[in-house]
């Protein structure tokens, strides 16, 4: 492991493709956990988002603009292909995460911990806003306010080692929604009957960030 990382535009946009490709081989896992508690679309919502996101990134490499070789600019892209492309509250909250990180940290040239504790931070405070919700509903949240935390404290450190201690603590904060009741969303209404099982959306935040660590681990 290089304890030396930090990301220019280009290798945040190579994270976030290798973000992307990850997400779509595991849209059968969401979809059966959204089945459990949930109407079953979440993984078909999050292909849609993420092959999007996948094109915007392209777009972005060919287009050979200035304005767009930003970290900034990568992430907004997704957020945006995310919110276009997803539906429902999932393409809300989840472009919402990569929107508002994006614009807190618009004048990073390389990511490094510092920045990306910034960009959680931002993107969790966009998502509890947006969605109207706070840790403990057994939501997306639950995995990513532990992981935004887990990167703070690291955010002096290298890159790759907050990433692994992000996806650590997002995996934790996926396990504690298994005895979580659904207090809002879709699983609301099924109460105490949502107990014994993960949330679907922090599931994907799991991904989100174990792919972005396991990118920052091989270069």
């Amino acid at each position: 492991m290089n304890n030396s990382v930090t990301l220019d535009a280009l290798a945040v946009r190579n994270m976030l493709r290798s973000v992307a490709k990850h997400v779509l081989k595991n849209v059968d896992v969401l979809t059966d956990a959204d089945l459990a508690i949930g109407d079953g679309d979440h993984g078909i919502g999050m292909r849609r988002g993420f092959e999007a996101a996948l094109d915007s990134l392209d777009k972005i490499d060919t287009a050979e603009s200035p304005e767009l070789n930003t970290v900034k600019a990568a992430f907004e892209a997704v957020g945006s292909s995310i919110i276009s492309h997803t539906g429902g509250a999932a393409g809300a909250v989840f472009g919402t995460l990569f929107r508002a990180g994006a614009k807190s940290i618009a004048d990073v040239d390389r990511l490094d911990a510092a920045g990306f504790a910034t960009f959680l931070e931002a993107g969790l405070a966009g998502v509890l806003k947006r969605g109207g919700v706070v840790p403990g509903q057994k939501t997306m949240v639950d995995a990513l306010a532990p992981a935004s935390i887990a990167v703070r404290e690291h955010a002096n450190g290298a890159l790759n080692r907050a990433l692994l201690l992000a996806a650590d603590a997002a995996l934790v904060g996926l396990e504690a929604t298994r005895n979580m009741v659904a207090t809002t969303g879709k699983a609301r209404s099924l109460g105490q009957r949502s107990l014994g099982h993960v949330d679907p959306g922090a599931i994907t935040i799991v991904l989100i960030l174990s792919a972005m660590r396991d990118y920052c681990a091989e270069i």
